[in-house]
């Protein structure tokens, strides 16, 4: 989070976009705090895979992306380990 620049804030607005965004492409019913907690912790995810490739996320508009991204592999994974 800190190399997006963003605040404490924006980072809840944001990754709460971000787990919305997840869970409308994935088809799942998750609530607002849970939407908030898959794309903070999905922005994490993302940009530390994302790190051993090269690619850096910056910005609103880079932590979303990655948010959206690490949270759909976040829900994958949650998906498969209850099958």
């Amino acid at each position: 989070m800190e190399d997006a620049q963003i605040g404490w804030i924006a980072a809840i607005i944001i990754g709460g976009l971000a787990g919305w965004i997840a869970s409308a492409i994935m088809k799942t019913g998750t609530g607002i705090f849970l939407n908030i907690v898959l794309g903070i912790i999905g922005a994490s995810v993302a940009s530390f895979l994302f790190g051993f490739l090269g690619i850096g996320f910056g910005g609103w508009i880079g932590y979303l992306v990655a948010g959206v991204i690490g949270a759909c592999i976040l829900i994958g994974l949650v998906r498969a380990i209850r099958s």
